[in-house]
């Protein structure tokens, strides 16, 4: 006889823990063994949890760490002043220690696991450099830093022999109390105060190849003052810090190679500390957490390597150590808002049209119309060739390869439709009707709508629809209320609509099925100049006016809008959303209301595994 798994059923994998996006994304601190000294200002040298070396700062002792308990080590040569903020490379057992506080000093030590010798000194005299390991004690870099009095930061970089120090290329961007790690031929340097005196913390991120620096993806939260572990510039974690003079973080943020993630916080928020390892097995150790300074360790793991399981959308699985099924999904409920790059000309009444990675801010309006459009690659807005029409409240979407715009106001209403290739804008057949105050097209280059908005000519809302087939618009079925200033997604043959106004702010919802328009759910907030992105089964509208500019973001499952979590800043977007976005992951850049803004944020949902409950 067969049985029923064999017919219906399927095969639960047991696994040990749970699966994750990344081998840092398991990763935790946990509370190790406090420092004998407290101290901040710190230099330190690790490989592991369980091997470090802290030297300098506040206090003037060197300590060693094994993994459960410190041991006080023989002193520095140099003078206690000097000892503040010195840049190490190396291991607990072999470094060096470059620099110092006092008159930025050039004097380097090289420890062997039981003396510190004087060795080759540095060409340009610095302190504050990176506040990790960049390199072994025969071959390193020394990065950054502050010189000369009254102390300004530097991008020189220093690169170490064995035997002497030569100056190799500097740094893109100048900067103090940055992090480091790598080696002489693969390294990174991330965040900083970008000058001095004064305290303008960076987000920068560089990357060494051994001959030059790069820079690449910004990290989400700048600051200065942290710690950075990593072998090399592809895998790395930063942690700790501060954003101000008195804000002090206790974020940590992973890198692939590629972008940044926020993962699990250290126990303590504190700046100034010492430590470095790997991204699966780092230290952090001392600090100012603002007050006091503290000697408190926190000791970083991960899920082994062996153990790792990839995360995987929809895989249902057994976790054999909590005893329980779980189903890993991505909740809309979980989604938040994060600031982006900032556009370089701020703007409302704006179009967007593309990806949260891939995304386009097409025209808009500050206090005149704006030809300018500028692409974004999920972390900068670059500016592109202009539409040859500038307008405001225009209609776009589409991607960054193939994208639509249509519509919108100058001197009056407009028909105009022109399609972008990449490269350039092309003027094409123009809508059957002027018309503007507009958020979105819906669809794509080959195949959009233009539902709704404002004639100004006899000055009215429209019920009008138009398709466009990639040549001509063609007038389909009405909507069937006028209104205008709505949010709009999905595509030519299943679009949606929402909110706007028809005289008043309306929470109306309509969806467009490839042939007429039916009512559906309506937006818990009426509003008008949201902005929408997503499917006609799974979308989600942000900010706007209600009547003021309203933070409030709303989630569309197919049945019902359900409230979820606000932008940072209230605003009416002026039609900024990306339609061809998801509503796991969009973005709004830009704002009419209050004032014109060059802001950017962008709504992630993050993948989680859920337990499977019965109720």
């Amino acid at each position: 006889m067969s049985k029923y798994k064999e017919i219906k059923g399927f095969k639960v994998q047991t696994l040990a823990s749970d699966t994750a996006a990344s081998v840092a994304s398991t990763g935790s601190w946990a509370a190790g063994t406090s420092m004998n000294t407290a101290r901040d200002y710190v230099g330190g040298a690790a490989t592991s949890s369980d091997s470090a070396l802290i030297f300098g700062g506040s206090a003037y002792n060197v300590e060693q760490y094994d993994g459960s308990s410190w041991t006080e080590k023989t002193e520095m040569n140099c003078p206690n002043a000097v000892n503040y903020a010195r840049a190490p490379m190396g291991t607990a057992t072999a470094c060096i220690a470059a620099g110092g506080s006092a008159s930025y000093s050039n004097l380097v030590e090289q420890w062997d696991g039981s003396s510190w010798t004087e060795i080759a000194e540095l060409n340009t005299g610095r302190g504050f450099g990176s506040a990790s390991p960049i390199g072994t004690v025969t071959a390193g870099l020394v990065v950054g830093g502050l010189y000369a009095n009254p102390g300004q930061a530097t991008a020189n970089s220093e690169l170490w022999n064995g035997s002497a120090w030569t100056e190799t290329n500097n740094l893109n961007t100048a900067r103090s109390y940055d992090a480091g790690l790598g080696t002489s031929t693969s390294a990174l340097v991330a965040n900083g105060q970008a000058v001095a005196p004064g305290y303008v913390v960076s987000n920068t991120v560089e990357t060494w190849d051994g001959s030059s620096w790069t820079e690449v993806a910004e990290i989400n939260t700048a600051r200065g003052r942290g710690v950075a572990a990593g072998i090399n510039s592809t895998a790395a974690i930063y942690y700790a810090g501060s954003t101000g003079p008195s804000t002090v973080k206790a974020q940590t943020e992973s890198w692939d190679g590629s972008s940044w993630t926020e993962v699990a916080d250290l126990a303590t928020a504190r700046q100034r500390g010492g430590g470095g390892g790997t991204i699966s097995s780092a230290i952090m150790a001392g600090g100012n957490a603002n007050p006091p300074v503290t000697g408190a360790t926190e000791e970083w793991t991960t899920t082994p390597a062996p153990t790792f399981q990839q995360i995987n959308l929809g895989q249902v699985y057994y976790n054999s150590t909590s005893n329980a099924y779980k189903v890993t999904q991505q909740p809309i409920s979980g989604g938040t808002w994060a600031s982006g790059g900032s556009l370089n000309q701020p703007r409302g009444y704006n179009s967007g049209a593309g990806t949260q990675t891939a995304g386009m801010c097409i025209s808009g309006y500050n206090p005149t119309v704006i030809t300018n459009v500028e692409e974004y690659d999920g972390s900068s807005w670059t500016e592109v060739n202009d539409v040859n029409t500038g307008r405001s409240e225009g209609g776009g979407s589409g991607t960054q390869a193939a994208a639509i715009f249509a519509g919108g106001a100058n001197s009056g209403g407009r028909n105009e439709t022109e399609l972008w290739n990449g490269s350039t804008w092309t003027e094409v057949n123009n809508l059957n009707t002027a018309k503007d105050n507009v958020q979105n097209t819906i669809g794509a280059q080959t195949a959009a709508l233009f539902a709704g908005g404002y004639i100004p000519g006899p000055n009215t809302r429209t019920t009008e629809t138009e398709s466009w087939n990639g040549t001509s618009w063609t007038e389909v079925n009405n909507l069937n209320t006028a209104r205008n200033l709505m949010a709009e997604q999905g595509t030519q043959t299943a679009g949606l609509i929402a909110g706007g106004t028809t005289g008043s702010l309306s929470s109306l919802h309509e969806q467009w099925d490839g042939t007429s328009w039916t009512e559906a759910g309506d937006l818990n907030t009426a509003r008008q100049r949201l902005a929408g992105s997503g499917t006609q089964s799974s979308a989600v509208v942000a900010g706007g006016l209600a009547p003021s500019a309203t933070a409030a973001t709303e989630f569309w499952n197919g049945t019902s809008w359900t409230e979820v979590n606000d932008m940072a800043s209230a605003r009416s977007l002026g039609g900024s959303g990306t339609p061809a976005g998801t509503s796991s992951a969009t973005l709004v850049a830009g704002s009419s209301d209050p004032g014109y803004s060059a802001a950017t944020e962008e709504f992630t949902v993050p993948v989680t595994n859920s337990t499977i409950t019965v109720s």
